[in-house]
């Protein structure tokens, strides 16, 4: 069967203007122009929609998705299966989230006991579910389901003492970077180097599987991302920069 542009916006819940700029980016282009300039869809076209609008749901960029469609190895059966499981995981950390969310409303209405430890869990499962939703499309798919899943196992795992020494030294690293933006700090100056040893304590207590390449390549993604840009530049404009270069610098 075939699909106007109009009938595969309808069909699939996106607007035309979009579908038009797929084609224009070479992401989604239709099967044939009419001669009235009309774009026509098969099914193939219909097949890659789809798992363009899932791969958009779990947070991937388009050029991500472009070169994951277009790789000649790509398998449709193969994705398919990846999306059920990234499913999988997001509806097991909703339903523990909502496991949590009940027990505290309880606690807080006196009918039940909730420890600290209890407490504590879920502030890192909240951490982990909102990272998870900006960036675990995009990690799996740079280093790999396992080494995601082994970080967030550890991180789960952090003792309170543990957990607190993370989020300080996440505070630590952007006010130091903000000051040495500031005070025009190149990456080749100390407290560069200082910034990046401490960016490097910071992901091992939540990263078991931690190297330095990881680590360079993580940094690379925060120049390249404009999420951990925005998120680094809040305050101060080029924090993320000077973070990637610190740590190509000394790591």
């Amino acid at each position: 069967m075939e699909y106007g542009i109009r009938e595969l916006s309808r069909l699939a819940g996106v607007s035309t203007r979009t579908l038009r700029y797929y084609d224009e980016i070479g992401l989604l282009k239709p099967d044939r122009v009419t001669e009235g300039g009309y774009r026509c869809y098969g099914a193939e076209k219909v097949m890659l929609l789809q798992q363009i609008l899932f791969y958009r749901q779990r947070g991937f960029e388009l050029k991500t998705i472009q070169k994951i469609l277009y790789e000649k190895d790509f398998d449709m059966l193969t994705a398919m299966e990846e999306h059920l499981q990234a499913l999988e995981d997001r509806k097991s950390q909703t339903e523990a989230l909502i496991r949590t969310v009940q027990q505290t409303i309880r606690h807080l209405k006196g009918e039940e006991t909730m420890s600290d430890r209890e407490k504590f869990r879920a502030l890192k499962e909240e951490l982990l579910r909102e990272n998870e939703d900006k960036y675990g499309a995009e990690a799996r798919q740079k280093y790999g389901r396992e080494q995601v899943d082994a970080a967030n196992r550890q991180m789960m795992h952090l003792t309170e003492e543990e957990f607190a020494r993370w989020q300080t030294l996440e505070a630590e690293i952007l006010s130091r970077l903000e000051s040495a933006v500031k005070a025009n700090a190149g990456a080749d100056s100390e407290e560069a180097k200082e910034i990046a040893q401490l960016h490097r304590q910071w992901l091992t207590l939540a990263n078991p599987k931690y190297s330095a390449q990881m680590h360079r390549g993580i940094a690379m993604m925060y120049v390249a991302d404009g999420r951990f840009t925005a998120y680094y530049d809040r305050a101060v404009e080029g924090c993320a920069q000077l973070l990637c270069d610190a740590v190509q610098r000394w790591i």
